[in-house]
């Protein structure tokens, strides 16, 4: 039987580079076929934050992919496109034929942080990322907003916050996996019909997510500790 595939989840560095070496405690790391980081890599930061970031996770080894959140400015996105690892509104088809595909930024927040987008927007770039990888088997969405009611999108009033566009679109598309984050309390795992939908909460708190690709089970994840 061929073997595992898998991937390691974050998000919400929020430049903290001590919490992403501490990444290198996962025994089988170097096993991992690379990084997806689904958005806030800084705290309002610009492109050359960014890059201390990304320098600090390419430090691990790892091919990764990449997006802006709501607390990254705009040239971060550029950047990172630049830099070949962008997964905003994009696709891309790895060697086990896993189609990920990524959206950052996030719906409007109380804040007025510099990347928020209305709804109508993200599901547009939803649709053009599903494009790139619609051919594929397996799927594997990477989406700094979580979807909307869910046990991944609550803050700590109880409110939901998630965004219905990416909600309509789990429910349509059904990818295999949805990675999110953006809400650090709510770290978790949920399900939309067989879309399974992981938040690992800010990197900072010692956790990630382990996507899994298993030639017999498909792609699964769940929320992992350090």
């Amino acid at each position: 039987m061929a073997a595992k595939t898998f991937w390691i989840g974050i998000g919400d560095i929020h430049d903290d580079l001590a919490a992403l070496g501490r990444l290198s405690g996962i025994a089988d790391l170097a096993a991992a076929a690379g990084i997806l980081i689904s958005g806030d890599l800084t705290v309002l930061g610009d492109a050359a934050k960014a890059r201390r970031v990304l320098d600090a996770a390419r430090r691990l080894g790892l091919v990764l992919g990449a997006q802006i959140g709501n607390m990254d400015r705009a040239d971060v996105d550029t950047f990172l496109s630049a830099e070949g690892v962008n997964l905003h509104a994009t696709g891309l088809v790895t060697p086990p034929g896993v189609g990920i595909f990524g959206v950052g930024w996030s719906t409007p927040t109380p804040f007025g942080t510099p990347s928020e987008a209305g709804e109508d927007r993200i599901a547009a770039w939803l649709d053009t990322a599903h494009a790139a990888v619609a051919g594929c088997e397996r799927q594997l969405l990477v989406c700094h907003t979580p979807p909307l009611d869910t046990a991944v999108d609550r803050v700590r009033s109880g409110m939901h916050v998630g965004s219905r566009a990416v909600r309509e679109f789990i429910e349509r598309v059904q990818p295999d996996v949805c990675l999110t984050g953006h809400i650090h309390e709510a770290r978790g795992e949920d399900v939309i019909g067989r879309t399974r939908i992981v938040n690992p909460g800010a990197l900072s708190d010692g956790h990630y997510a382990r996507i899994e690709l298993d030639p017999a089970a498909g792609l699964t994840a769940q929320v992992c500790s350090l």
